[in-house]
Order: C-alpha cells, then sequence, then structure tokens
C-alpha cells in the first residue's frame, strides 16, 4: 500500500532505488525533496549531493541487494530488490524492497519495505513491522489489510522515575507506525506487560515484579492519531511502588511510557496484540 501523506506535506515517498536514492511524488510529478520532507519521511538527506536515502550504497552492498535464497513456492508472486533468505507458499504475494528473513504462508499478502523477520499469513494481510506476527482474514475484493491481527514485542528499561519510552523489540528510536500505511483505521489493542526488577540500591529485592493488562482504541483519522485506554494492574511482588506505564500516541507512531523507581533498574517487556480494520472512507 502506497505511503500516505504526513500532515502539512503536499510530497511523499514514491519509490526507492537500487541504490537507495529516495523519489518523491506531489501526486502526478516526481519530485525531488527537501531536507526537511526527506528526513520528515525517516530517511537520510546528502547535503553534498541535495539526495534523500534510504540506505547508503556501496559496492560491497552489490551481493546484498539481490534476490537471495528465496524459496518460492505458487504464482504470482513478487520479491523487490533486496529480498533475502524469504519463503513463500501461496500465490499473488509480494514482498517490497530490502527485506530479510521473512514467511508468507496465503494469498495476495504483502510485506512493507524493509521489514525483518515477519511471519505473515491468511489473505491480504500487510506486516509493517519487523518480528511481527501478521494475521489477515480478508476475501479477494477486500483491501489490503481490511480486516487483520498484528502480534508484536516493545521492551526497555529504567533505572529513576522519570517518564522512559519502550521501544519496538526493544530498538532504540524504533516505534509500531498505525498511522505509515493506512489512511482511516480503527485498532483496537491489548498490552500484557510485566516489569522485573534486576538490580539497584532502593529498598525490595531484585525479582520483585508487576504485571499488568492495559486494552484500548487507538483510531487513525487521515493519519491523525487519537487514543482511548483502560488499564488492570494484574499481579505484583515485593516493593513495585510508582511502578507504571502507559500507551500513547505521537505523529505516526504508537508509543510506551515507562515509570520506574529512584535507584532502580528494572526491565520491561510488552506483548501487544492489535486487531485492526481499515476503511475506505474518511474518519472523523
Amino acid at each position: 500500500m502506497a505511503t500516505p501523506y504526513l500532515n502539512g506535506y503536499t510530497i511523499k515517498p514514491a519509490s526507492v532505488n537500487a541504490i537507495g536514492l529516495v523519489t518523491f511524488t506531489d501526486g502526478t510529478n516526481d519530485v525531488t525533496p527537501n531536507q526537511q520532507q526527506c528526513e520528515a519521511y525517516g530517511y537520510t538527506y546528502d547535503k553534498a549531493t541535495g539526495t534523500c536515502k534510504a540506505f547508503t550504497f556501496s559496492n560491497n552492498l552489490g551481493r546484498n541487494i539481490r534476490n537471495e535464497n528465496n524459496n518460492i513456492q505458487g504464482v504470482g508472486n513478487k520479491t523487490e530488490t533486496g529480498t533475502n533468505n524469504t519463503y513463500i507458499m501461496g500465490e499473488s504475494n509480494t514482498v517490497k524492497g530490502m527485506s530479510r528473513n521473512n514467511i508468507i504462508i496465503g494469498t495476495n499478502n504483502e510485506i512493507s519495505n524493509s521489514v525483518n523477520n515477519s511471519f505473515i499469513y491468511g489473505n491480504k494481510a500487510n506486516s509493517i513491522a519487523d518480528n511481527s506476527i501478521v494475521l489477515g482474514g480478508n476475501n479477494s475484493s477486500d483491501i489490503l489489510g481490511k480486516r487483520q491481527n498484528t502480534t508484536i514485542i516493545y521492551g526497555g528499561a529504567t533505572e529513576d522515575g522519570s517518564a522512559t519510552d519502550a521501544y519496538l523489540n526493544n530498538v532504540t528510536g524504533s516505534y509500531y507506525k498505525p498511522a505509515s500505511v493506512a489512511n482511516n483505521s480503527i485498532l483496537y489493542f491489548q498490552s500484557e506487560t510485566i516489569a522485573v526488577r534486576v538490580g539497584g540500591m532502593s529498598a525490595g529485592s531484585t525479582g520483585d515484579y508487576k504485571a499488568w493488562v492495559e486494552r484500548g482504541v487507538i483510531k487513525n483519522a487521515r493519519t491523525t492519531l487519537s487514543i482511548d485506554m483502560s488499564k488492570t494492574a494484574i499481579s505484583s511482588s515485593g516493593t513495585t511502588t510508582g511502578w507504571d506505564f502507559e500507551s500513547q500516541v505521537s505523529g505516526t507512531d504508537y508509543k510506551q511510557s515507562l515509570t520506574g523507581a529512584a535507584n532502580t533498574e528494572i526491565e520491561w517487556v510488552s506483548t501487544i496484540r492489535i486487531t485492526e480494520i481499515r476503511t475506505s472512507v474518511d474518519l472523523t
């Protein structure tokens, strides 16, 4: 599915070529983006050449950008440049460029650009995040990802009582982006979160823990996200005063804010299950 326009922008990325250069479009014509436009979509701007880059090309990348070690069974399947170590069993599935170590079983599914280690199955499912599991429950006339369920993991660590972001797959700066693909969608999510003390000098002991279940709905109205949720503490043991977390949205991102305690080293993990419906109408 095409990348949506970010709020306030009249151009957006259209394609990435084999050497990493990103071409933008205004909906009709190819456009060369400026630095602000390039970086707003998460790419790198090369001031020396005035180009927008998805990655830096070198001759050593020659082997890696070819499609290699893929196992494809079925007709109508497509793998774009840089698809490696990917298994497809089905028909009319698509893997976008620079993606590795993925599995697709089913029909009309799609893995987005630069997504790795994803398992996608069913019909017309769309994977947009590394290490995700996606089930599509659609018929052939539905839009891509119209009805699907996605499982992802967030992780993080705290050492004091200040708010700290958790990250998708515990990779700093990485977030699930529900507004990056579908313009008008509703996502019900359930986050199952546990925090475990692993060190620190404050009162309490290693192995103290607290667990929560948080449920909520994210609405993506033309790439503007809003969230409504409720949370229940399920279980705790030891000294966990002040420990808390909260799901949030910002820009195109789903985030989790973690709060620990002073002089307390805590590790956090969340399994997040998302049930999504993508609409073909403008949500308000």
